[in-house]
């Protein structure tokens, strides 16, 4: 585990606001010679504490009109079950997100899809042909004052 000092949480706190951010103007931010700033960067990389670096899209310009978190239960628990759900959702490029949680249900998954008409197709062709789905629970994102996903 990599030391997490009062710097190299700086780093990653500036980093998450902007990952695209010059060494040089994170170098300043946290009180550093960019030398020391990027060997601390090199670092958090190497050791996987930053595990990359994404573009935050604009859902909207990208033809995504309906978010859906989606509880999932399986009729059956044994990992061959796991496993072929896990598969499935993996195979679906609606499902973003994927969790296996604790609780009532086994799975917990974010969609995105062009609309609800769209989305019912998902739950219908998708969800309903996966034989081990027991019970499916929708929540639909009507808006999101805050999301620090990037």
């Amino acid at each position: 585990m990599m030391n997490m000092d009062r710097i190299n949480k700086r780093i990653l706190h500036e980093l998450k606001k902007d990952g695209r951010m010059s060494n040089a103007l994170l170098a300043n931010r946290v009180g550093l010679s960019p030398s020391a700033c990027l060997r601390r960067v090199q670092e958090l990389e190497r050791t996987g504490v930053i595990k990359g670096y994404r573009a935050v899209l604009d859902q909207s310009q990208m033809g995504v009109g309906c978010v859906a978190y989606i509880t999932v239960g399986l009729s059956d628990h044994s990992k061959p079950s796991q496993e072929a759900f896990e598969q499935a959702m993996t195979a679906s490029p609606e499902v973003r997100e994927c969790h296996n949680i604790t609780g009532a249900s086994e799975y917990l998954i974010r969609v995105e899809t062009r609309d609800l008409v769209t989305y019912k197709k998902f739950h219908s062709d998708t969800l309903g042909s996966i034989p081990q789905v027991n019970s499916i629970q929708t929540y639909v994102v009507m808006g999101s004052p805050k999301d620090e996903r990037a």
